[in-house]
């Protein structure tokens, strides 16, 4: 019935312009759909995206950033930095400081002060999240906090879907963890000795939703910023989009921009108009 709906609206001739946020597959469909009355379309898809930490950084920023990037709502935000890779020389205490700060995330009812983390969406997300962490483990990665479903001490809030907000170490590019978007609250680190060997790891996804870097040294942030395959992105922080800069991505991330003045131009329509105020020039006599 759902996909009946959008179908309808992809090919209704009344419509001239559709922008649908969700999975891949359904927004290459809609835009499949949509092609049939040549309707405008704008696309914001799925994201793997990658947050870059090199060994200049100011450590307690670094561990915000990387918090910010992955247990914002849940982690079900499409733009979250869930690859975070860090520079070998700072791995340990980087790791060290992140997990004790993950750890200390109060889990609830977010209506209420202190609570940082709520519950997931519904019971297939759920479901499908703690299967994702099964298949970490089995692929090799190590929990190194969180990793299942947590009960919060109040006691109404028994039986809810909780998952603790989950920090993943010994991760490599080709875990499913790490190739695919969880869409929950899943931090995969994975270590990096060099920048040119960062950013090739960095792009080597179907995804270009977002991306960031942390250094003290601007000139680097600039120049890797410039060679991710990303169409949001961040330095020294982590999921800022204010609404006056364009928000969307690259590859299977989706099409067009929302937010920021560019995003008028896939609401509107061209017109040109020509006014003679003398007489027309013709040749015909």
């Amino acid at each position: 019935m759902v996909w009946y709906q959008r179908r309808v609206r992809a090919t209704h001739d009344s419509i001239s312009k559709l922008s649908f946020t969700g999975s891949v597959p359904t927004g290459k469909r809609i835009m499949s759909k949509a092609s049939e009355t040549l309707k405008k379309v704008t696309l914001e898809l799925g994201g793997k995206s990658p947050l870059i930490i090199f060994d200049d950084v100011n450590m307690k920023n670094a561990v915000s950033t990387a918090m910010l990037a992955n247990f914002f709502s849940q982690g079900a935000v499409c733009s979250n930095g869930t690859r975070v890779f860090v520079q070998r020389t700072i791995l340990e205490e980087f790791t060290t400081q992140l997990v004790e700060r993950t750890k200390k995330l109060k889990i609830g009812n977010p209506m209420e002060d202190g609570v940082k983390v709520g519950a997931t969406i519904c019971k297939m997300q759920y479901d499908k999240i703690l299967q994702y962490l099964d298949v970490a483990r089995e692929e090799g990665a190590q929990v190194l906090c969180g990793g299942g479903p947590v009960t919060p001490d109040h006691p109404d809030l028994a039986g809810g879907l909780y998952i603790a907000p989950t920090v993943l170490g010994g991760c490599t590019d080709d875990m499913t963890v790490v190739r695919e978007e969880v869409f929950g609250p899943v931090l995969s680190i994975l270590v990096f000795d060099t920048e040119e060997e960062v950013i090739q790891r960095a792009n080597d996804t179907e995804f270009g939703l977002a991306a960031a870097v942390c250094t003290q040294n601007l000139s680097r942030a600039y120049r890797v910023i410039s060679k991710l395959e990303a169409g949001s992105c961040n330095i020294n922080t982590y999921n800022a989009y204010p609404e006056y800069i364009p928000f969307g991505g690259y590859k299977n991330s989706g099409m067009g921009r929302e937010l920021g003045e560019e995003c008028l131009n896939y609401y509107s329509q061209t017109k040109s108009v020509y006014v003679e105020t003398g007489d027309p020039w013709c040749p015909f006599e």
